[in-house]
């Protein structure tokens, strides 16, 4: 597939043409001043079970824990942002993420939290690591030569 220069083309492309795994990582969220000081991060990616807060749109002002994310939708659904049809049944109502900002981390992904606090993703927290210390073993290395022969005018070896 081949890239079109015009920005139009290319902006279309990455946010309404995006193929699932590139709209999954566009589900960002700005963190709250608390949470700014404690990772020293803007953003965060979203999760089911975070705590957020809507800043604009119709229900600007409503906080609460989320409780769906849609990628093809690209927004997240908050318990207590409803809507109403004209019958009567009330329908989920996704906000877009530039609209939110998270209040509280869901503390139950290890990795997404070293992520945040800029230690490895892999690695095991402090707290989770076990306290036994290893006996360190010292190598022995030897010392070899080898014998290098040389050849001489006369075609005599000498080592």
């Amino acid at each position: 597939m081949s890239r079109s220069s015009l920005p139009r083309k290319t902006r279309n492309q990455q946010i309404y043409y995006a193929a699932m795994q590139t709209a999954s990582k566009q589900l960002s969220c700005a963190l709250s001043k608390d949470l700014r000081k404690k990772y020293g991060k803007r953003s965060a990616r979203i999760i089911e079970g975070d705590t957020a807060s809507i800043v604009r749109g119709e229900f600007a002002g409503v906080d609460g824990k989320v409780t769906k994310i849609s990628i093809p939708d690209r927004g997240v659904n908050i318990e207590g942002v409803k809507k109403e049809k004209l019958k009567g049944e009330k329908f989920d109502v996704y906000v877009h993420t530039t609209n939110i900002i998270l209040t509280g981390l869901d503390s139950g992904d290890k990795w997404r939290i070293n992520k945040l606090e800029g230690k490895k993703a892999t690695a095991a927290r402090a707290e989770d690591k076990p306290k036994t210390e290893t006996p360190k073993v010292k190598e022995v290395k030897k010392d070899t030569k080898k014998a290098t022969k040389t050849k001489t005018k006369k075609g005599d070896n000498e080592e």
